[in-house]
């Protein structure tokens, strides 16, 4: 495709028709999946579990059985941020065979379809008490098949040469993910509030249906893609790259200190606002999930500030590199939790703490996020071994993994501790990533470089070369 090709008809403002269609089918997703996990914590504590209706959920019996042989005995609170902590993970974990499925056999747009369907039902299951948990397998398998294709989708729109134009095409898309992530829970909280869990989650499937009719309404526009089998055997891995892959795994169980806490703040976070924090205003009660919100918005804002700041410090040769960036921001995560353990150390017994420390800790979980992320992906992109790039971009996810499920673990200390000490805990967790970082980073710089000189000399990465 040449630069005429991206002047034709099928463009807008110089990126394919499929770009938007696949924007606004991803904003409509992540508002429903936001929009439902920011109530599915409170729903859990604040009702289900602790109602006569737990005992209709279909499995819910053998499900508890099994999650306390592995757990041990749980209270309701430990027995729901479990849960939550398994959902969240598994969302995160389900898109390595969903990109598999895709690749090798049935393409991106069929699994894509495949997940909308499946997410689509696990939102209108979620309506009802007894589909409880078969809601969360929809949700979690659907998620699996849409969450990585349908972003693949948006590469496969450009050619190979339009480096740049690709780039400001996932700018387009990721904002139309934070727009979603930010309007889902203002919009499901609210309805929750007022009306009741149900029409939370029921506005969450009616999304996902408008989800599914712009992607129907773009498939023409799309192209698939599938994986054909090379010519001979694949080209094995030299010993420079498992080091390399050694390097990047290291660092990924570091960053997960960091979202241990980061996860928090969307478990036991949430549970402590509600319960402990003081949410009538002047214009009426904030809804908790409100603060999910705000997390996502921070993100959005801080993204200008960020770049305006890096370039500035680049001018004055004092930009921070990828491991400093990361230690500022698991700096910054810990400072979130302080915030949240000085809101609950600061209520004495029978006063809720104010509002303003939830505001200031979802703003700085937000700011903190983008530190390290985007960060990470693009450490993980430009240092992973060439002939299995793709596949660790993809298992940067397990991260998010491991951390929404080791969230979900600590989460037990909560009521034990107490909110202060817990969140200090959490805090504490935040602070010793930011204490590798700090101490490793050097290390690890000066490691990766000399195994990427190593590397473009070795005999594989020339054959990647040629490939390309």
């Amino acid at each position: 495709m040449n630069e005429a090709a991206l002047r034709s008809e099928d463009h807008i403002f110089g990126h394919p028709k499929g770009l938007y269609f696949l924007a606004f089918t991803e904003m409509w997703e992540r508002f429903s999946f936001y929009g439902m996990r920011a109530l599915l914590i409170l729903y859990m504590v604040q009702d289900l579990l602790i109602s006569d209706r737990v005992d209709k959920v279909a499995g819910m019996a053998a499900y508890r059985t099994a999650i306390e042989s592995i757990f041990g005995q749980l209270s309701t609170q430990a027995f729901a941020s479990q849960t939550f902590g398994l959902y969240a993970g598994f969302v995160y974990f389900t898109p390595l065979f969903g990109g598999l499925l895709a690749d090798r056999w049935l393409g991106a747009k069929k699994v894509v379809m495949i997940g909308i369907a499946l997410m689509t039902l696990g939102h209108f299951a979620m309506v009802f008490d007894w589909s409880f948990l078969i809601a969360l397998l929809l949700l979690v398998l659907g998620s699996g098949c849409l969450k990585g294709n349908i972003a693949a989708q948006v590469g496969h729109l450009y050619p190979k040469a339009a480096e740049a134009l690709r780039t400001r095409g996932y700018t387009l898309f990721s904002t139309g993910i934070n727009v979603g992530a930010v309007l889902g829970p203002l919009a499901c909280g609210t309805l929750a509030q007022i009306y009741g869990w149900h029409y939370g989650f029921a506005l969450a499937g009616v999304m996902m249906l408008v989800a599914a009719a712009v992607y129907f309404a773009g498939m023409r526009h799309f192209p698939d893609h599938r994986v054909k089998p090379a010519d001979g055997p694949a080209p094995r891995l030299a010993g420079n790259d498992w080091r390399m892959i050694g390097l990047v795994a290291l660092i990924m169980a570091i960053m997960t200190l960091q979202f241990l806490a980061y996860d928090q703040s969307f478990n036991v976070g949430l549970i402590w606002v509600a319960d402990h924090v003081q949410l009538e205003t002047a214009m009426g009660a904030v809804p908790v999930p409100w603060f999910a919100a705000e997390d996502s918005l921070a993100s959005v804002v801080v993204v200008p500030l960020l770049i305006g700041l890096w370039q500035w410090q680049a001018r004055r040769g004092s930009e921070p590199d990828d491991f400093g960036k990361m230690a500022i921001g698991a700096g910054i995560m810990a400072c979130a939790m302080l915030a949240l353990a000085a809101g609950a150390a600061l209520s004495g017994e029978g006063h809720k703490a104010s509002i303003v420390w939830p505001v200031l800790a979802y703003f700085l979980t937000g700011a903190a996020f983008m530190w390290t992320w985007p960060t990470m992906l693009a450490l993980m992109s430009r240092r992973a071994p060439a002939a299995i790039n793709a596949l660790m971009m993809a298992c940067v996810y397990l991260t998010a993994f491991v951390s929404s499920v080791g969230a979900g673990f600590i989460a037990r200390f909560y009521e034990p501790l107490g909110a202060t000490q817990f969140f200090l805990l959490n805090a504490g967790i935040a602070l010793a990533g930011t204490a590798l970082f700090a101490t490793l980073g050097p290390s690890l710089r000066r490691a990766m470089d000399r195994h990427d000189q190593a590397g473009e000399s070795s005999p594989l990465a020339s054959l990647v070369a040629s490939a390309e």
